[in-house]
Protein backbone atom coordinates (compact mmCIF):
# COMPACT_ATOMS: atom_id res chain seq x y z
CA UNK A 1 0.00 0.00 0.00
CA UNK A 2 1.45 3.21 -0.88
CA UNK A 3 1.25 6.21 1.02
CA UNK A 4 -0.84 8.33 -0.82
CA UNK A 5 1.25 11.52 -2.02
CA UNK A 6 3.47 9.37 -3.74
CA UNK A 7 1.40 6.86 -5.03
CA UNK A 8 2.89 6.10 -8.21
CA UNK A 9 5.64 4.53 -5.76
CA UNK A 10 5.52 1.10 -4.13
CA UNK A 11 8.38 0.55 -1.45
CA UNK A 12 8.65 4.06 -0.57
CA UNK A 13 12.19 5.06 1.53
CA UNK A 14 12.62 8.14 3.48
CA UNK A 15 15.67 9.34 3.70
CA UNK A 16 16.31 11.41 6.94
CA UNK A 17 18.07 14.60 7.18
CA UNK A 18 19.60 14.55 10.73
CA UNK A 19 20.18 18.19 11.90
CA UNK A 20 22.80 19.45 14.48
CA UNK A 21 22.45 20.34 17.30
CA UNK A 22 19.63 22.98 17.63
CA UNK A 23 20.36 26.31 19.83
CA UNK A 24 20.50 25.47 23.68
CA UNK A 25 21.02 22.42 23.02
CA UNK A 26 24.31 20.72 24.94
CA UNK A 27 26.04 20.02 21.57
CA UNK A 28 25.07 23.05 19.78
CA UNK A 29 27.89 24.68 17.84
CA UNK A 30 27.56 28.07 18.63
CA UNK A 31 30.87 28.92 17.15
CA UNK A 32 29.15 27.11 13.48
CA UNK A 33 25.81 28.28 14.43
CA UNK A 34 22.67 28.31 12.20
CA UNK A 35 24.59 28.64 8.93
CA UNK A 36 26.78 25.48 9.95
CA UNK A 37 23.33 23.77 10.30
CA UNK A 38 21.75 24.81 6.94
CA UNK A 39 25.31 23.76 5.56
CA UNK A 40 25.12 20.38 6.85
CA UNK A 41 21.54 20.08 5.99
CA UNK A 42 22.38 20.96 2.31
CA UNK A 43 24.94 18.91 1.62
CA UNK A 44 22.70 15.56 3.09
CA UNK A 45 20.14 16.72 1.50
CA UNK A 46 21.70 16.88 -2.20
CA UNK A 47 23.24 13.62 -1.29
CA UNK A 48 20.40 11.77 -0.38
CA UNK A 49 17.91 13.18 -3.63
CA UNK A 50 20.93 12.23 -6.12
CA UNK A 51 20.48 8.60 -4.69
CA UNK A 52 17.10 8.31 -5.26
CA UNK A 53 15.13 8.28 -2.21
CA UNK A 54 11.32 9.03 -2.58
CA UNK A 55 11.37 11.40 0.26
CA UNK A 56 13.20 13.27 2.91
CA UNK A 57 12.50 13.79 6.41
CA UNK A 58 14.03 16.12 8.79
CA UNK A 59 14.99 15.74 12.46
CA UNK A 60 16.76 16.53 15.39
CA UNK A 61 18.31 13.74 16.73
CA UNK A 62 21.49 15.37 17.89
CA UNK A 63 19.62 17.15 20.47
CA UNK A 64 20.51 14.89 23.15
CA UNK A 65 19.55 14.64 25.31
CA UNK A 66 15.76 14.11 24.28
CA UNK A 67 13.43 16.47 25.56
CA UNK A 68 9.55 15.26 25.85
CA UNK A 69 8.33 19.05 25.22
CA UNK A 70 10.27 21.03 22.82
CA UNK A 71 11.26 24.71 23.89
CA UNK A 72 10.14 27.80 21.77
CA UNK A 73 13.38 28.52 20.72
CA UNK A 74 14.03 25.14 18.67
CA UNK A 75 10.52 25.10 17.53
CA UNK A 76 11.45 28.46 15.71
CA UNK A 77 15.49 26.91 15.17
CA UNK A 78 14.28 24.25 13.17
CA UNK A 79 11.28 25.34 11.16
CA UNK A 80 13.97 28.43 10.61
CA UNK A 81 16.30 25.80 8.85
CA UNK A 82 13.92 23.99 7.06
CA UNK A 83 12.78 26.86 5.60
CA UNK A 84 15.87 27.81 4.44
CA UNK A 85 16.95 24.86 2.71
CA UNK A 86 13.73 24.58 1.38
CA UNK A 87 14.31 25.62 -2.28
CA UNK A 88 16.63 22.34 -2.60
CA UNK A 89 13.94 20.21 -1.48
CA UNK A 90 12.87 18.83 -4.80
CA UNK A 91 10.86 15.95 -3.33
CA UNK A 92 8.20 15.55 -0.45
CA UNK A 93 9.49 15.96 3.06
CA UNK A 94 8.38 15.32 6.54
CA UNK A 95 9.51 16.52 10.05
CA UNK A 96 10.20 15.15 13.56
CA UNK A 97 11.00 17.25 16.39
CA UNK A 98 11.68 14.48 19.16
CA UNK A 99 9.75 13.83 21.32
CA UNK A 100 6.86 16.63 20.54
CA UNK A 101 4.00 15.80 18.63
CA UNK A 102 2.73 18.99 18.88
CA UNK A 103 6.22 21.38 17.92
CA UNK A 104 6.61 18.25 14.83
CA UNK A 105 3.05 19.39 13.39
CA UNK A 106 3.56 23.49 14.21
CA UNK A 107 7.09 23.21 12.06
CA UNK A 108 5.39 20.91 9.39
CA UNK A 109 2.67 23.93 9.51
CA UNK A 110 5.15 26.30 8.95
CA UNK A 111 7.62 25.05 6.29
CA UNK A 112 5.25 23.28 4.42
CA UNK A 113 5.88 19.82 4.98
CA UNK A 114 4.08 17.15 3.61
CA UNK A 115 4.14 14.38 6.66
CA UNK A 116 4.97 14.06 10.68
CA UNK A 117 6.64 11.16 12.46
CA UNK A 118 6.42 11.22 16.02
CA UNK A 119 4.88 9.02 18.90
CA UNK A 120 1.81 9.89 19.32
CA UNK A 121 0.02 7.75 21.53
CA UNK A 122 1.10 4.75 24.53
CA UNK A 123 2.33 5.40 27.85
CA UNK A 124 6.21 4.45 27.92
CA UNK A 125 9.49 4.07 30.31
CA UNK A 126 11.65 5.76 28.74
CA UNK A 127 15.83 7.20 28.98
CA UNK A 128 13.60 10.85 29.17
CA UNK A 129 11.02 9.82 32.45
CA UNK A 130 7.53 9.05 32.16
CA UNK A 131 6.49 9.33 28.76
CA UNK A 132 2.71 9.91 27.60
CA UNK A 133 2.60 12.15 24.23
CA UNK A 134 -0.80 13.73 23.62
CA UNK A 135 -2.36 12.75 20.46
CA UNK A 136 -5.51 14.44 20.98
CA UNK A 137 -3.84 18.05 21.30
CA UNK A 138 -1.34 17.32 18.17
CA UNK A 139 -4.42 16.38 15.91
CA UNK A 140 -6.35 19.69 17.55
CA UNK A 141 -3.48 21.57 16.42
CA UNK A 142 -3.33 20.42 13.04
CA UNK A 143 -7.13 21.34 12.78
CA UNK A 144 -6.33 24.87 14.17
CA UNK A 145 -3.56 25.50 12.15
CA UNK A 146 -5.47 24.42 8.94
CA UNK A 147 -3.18 22.02 7.46
CA UNK A 148 -5.36 18.55 7.74
CA UNK A 149 -3.53 17.67 4.58
CA UNK A 150 -0.37 16.95 6.50
CA UNK A 151 -0.31 13.45 7.13
CA UNK A 152 0.52 11.56 10.37
CA UNK A 153 2.75 8.65 11.27
CA UNK A 154 2.53 7.45 14.17
CA UNK A 155 5.72 5.33 15.87
CA UNK A 156 4.13 3.00 17.89
CA UNK A 157 6.98 1.35 19.76
CA UNK A 158 9.49 4.21 21.03
CA UNK A 159 13.00 4.14 20.84
CA UNK A 160 14.54 4.60 23.91
CA UNK A 161 11.58 3.47 25.85
CA UNK A 162 9.38 0.07 26.67
CA UNK A 163 5.73 0.32 26.34
CA UNK A 164 3.51 0.31 29.96
CA UNK A 165 0.82 -1.12 27.79
CA UNK A 166 0.76 -4.79 27.68
CA UNK A 167 -1.09 -5.33 24.30
CA UNK A 168 0.69 -7.13 21.48
CA UNK A 169 2.01 -4.62 19.43
CA UNK A 170 -0.45 -5.60 16.72
CA UNK A 171 -3.34 -4.16 18.73
CA UNK A 172 -2.35 -1.12 19.78
CA UNK A 173 -1.25 -0.61 15.82
CA UNK A 174 -4.88 -1.59 14.65
CA UNK A 175 -6.12 0.72 17.95
CA UNK A 176 -4.02 3.98 16.90
CA UNK A 177 -5.52 3.60 13.12
CA UNK A 178 -8.96 3.00 15.18
CA UNK A 179 -9.08 5.81 18.21
CA UNK A 180 -6.52 8.37 16.71
CA UNK A 181 -6.15 8.36 13.40
CA UNK A 182 -3.22 7.82 12.26
CA UNK A 183 -2.36 8.23 8.53
CA UNK A 184 0.75 5.23 8.86
CA UNK A 185 1.90 3.27 11.41
CA UNK A 186 6.11 2.98 11.78
CA UNK A 187 7.41 0.33 13.66
CA UNK A 188 11.10 0.96 15.14
CA UNK A 189 13.67 -1.11 16.73
CA UNK A 190 15.24 -0.29 20.66
CA UNK A 191 17.12 2.19 19.22
CA UNK A 192 18.30 4.26 16.42
CA UNK A 193 19.87 2.66 13.77
CA UNK A 194 19.01 -0.56 15.53
CA UNK A 195 16.73 -3.56 13.16
CA UNK A 196 12.91 -4.04 14.02
CA UNK A 197 12.01 -7.44 15.53
CA UNK A 198 11.10 -9.18 12.30
CA UNK A 199 7.85 -10.58 14.77
CA UNK A 200 6.36 -7.75 15.89
CA UNK A 201 6.98 -5.79 12.10
CA UNK A 202 4.60 -9.18 11.31
CA UNK A 203 2.12 -8.56 13.72
CA UNK A 204 1.61 -4.80 12.71
CA UNK A 205 1.30 -5.97 8.91
CA UNK A 206 -1.25 -8.61 9.62
CA UNK A 207 -2.84 -6.19 12.30
CA UNK A 208 -2.95 -3.26 9.85
CA UNK A 209 -4.80 -3.41 6.19
CA UNK A 210 -6.26 0.23 5.37
CA UNK A 211 -3.12 2.21 6.17
CA UNK A 212 0.59 2.13 5.02
CA UNK A 213 3.05 0.54 7.61
CA UNK A 214 6.71 1.39 7.26
CA UNK A 215 9.83 -0.09 8.83
CA UNK A 216 11.16 2.55 11.17
CA UNK A 217 14.97 1.90 12.11
CA UNK A 218 17.84 -0.72 11.45
CA UNK A 219 16.80 -1.01 7.51
CA UNK A 220 20.49 -1.75 5.39
CA UNK A 221 21.51 -3.51 2.40
CA UNK A 222 21.53 -7.05 3.99
CA UNK A 223 17.81 -6.79 5.39
CA UNK A 224 15.79 -4.44 3.26
CA UNK A 225 14.66 -7.18 1.11
CA UNK A 226 13.17 -8.86 4.23
CA UNK A 227 11.61 -6.37 5.42
CA UNK A 228 9.91 -4.60 2.45
CA UNK A 229 8.83 -8.13 2.11
CA UNK A 230 6.64 -7.28 5.00
CA UNK A 231 6.57 -3.28 5.08
CA UNK A 232 5.18 -0.50 2.50
CA UNK A 233 8.31 1.25 3.06
CA UNK A 234 11.41 2.17 5.22
CA UNK A 235 12.81 5.34 6.55
CA UNK A 236 16.54 5.27 6.78
CA UNK A 237 19.16 7.59 8.12
CA UNK A 238 21.86 5.66 9.72
CA UNK A 239 22.80 3.24 6.72
CA UNK A 240 23.25 6.33 4.33
CA UNK A 241 25.96 8.20 6.80
CA UNK A 242 29.78 7.32 6.27
CA UNK A 243 30.60 4.11 7.97
CA UNK A 244 27.26 3.79 8.92
CA UNK A 245 27.76 6.04 11.59
CA UNK A 246 24.59 7.97 12.91
CA UNK A 247 25.90 11.30 13.34
CA UNK A 248 28.37 11.15 10.03
CA UNK A 249 27.41 12.95 7.12
CA UNK A 250 25.44 11.38 4.55
CA UNK A 251 27.17 9.14 1.74
CA UNK A 252 25.78 9.13 -1.65
CA UNK A 253 27.86 6.15 -2.47
CA UNK A 254 25.77 4.26 0.17
CA UNK A 255 22.33 6.17 -0.75
CA UNK A 256 22.40 4.99 -4.43
CA UNK A 257 24.01 1.27 -3.71
CA UNK A 258 21.00 1.00 -1.41
CA UNK A 259 18.25 2.67 -3.46
CA UNK A 260 19.49 0.35 -6.63
CA UNK A 261 18.65 -2.69 -4.55
CA UNK A 262 15.33 -1.33 -3.60
CA UNK A 263 14.85 -0.54 -7.60
CA UNK A 264 15.24 -4.43 -7.84
CA UNK A 265 12.23 -5.25 -5.40
CA UNK A 266 10.01 -3.04 -6.28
Amino acid sequence: MPFDFLAHRKKTIIGMVHLGALPGTPLYDAAGGIPKLIEGALADIEALQQGGVDALMFGNENDRPYSLKAPPASIAAMAAIVSAVKPAVKIPFGVNYLWDPTASICIAAATGAAFVREIFTGVYASDMGLWAPDCETALRTRRDLGVPHIKLCFNINAEFATPMDTRPIGLRAKSAVFSSLADAIMVSGPLTGQPVDQSDLRQVREAVTDVPVFVNTGVNLDNVQAMLSLADGAVVGTHFKIAGNTWNSVDPTRVKRFMDKVGTLR
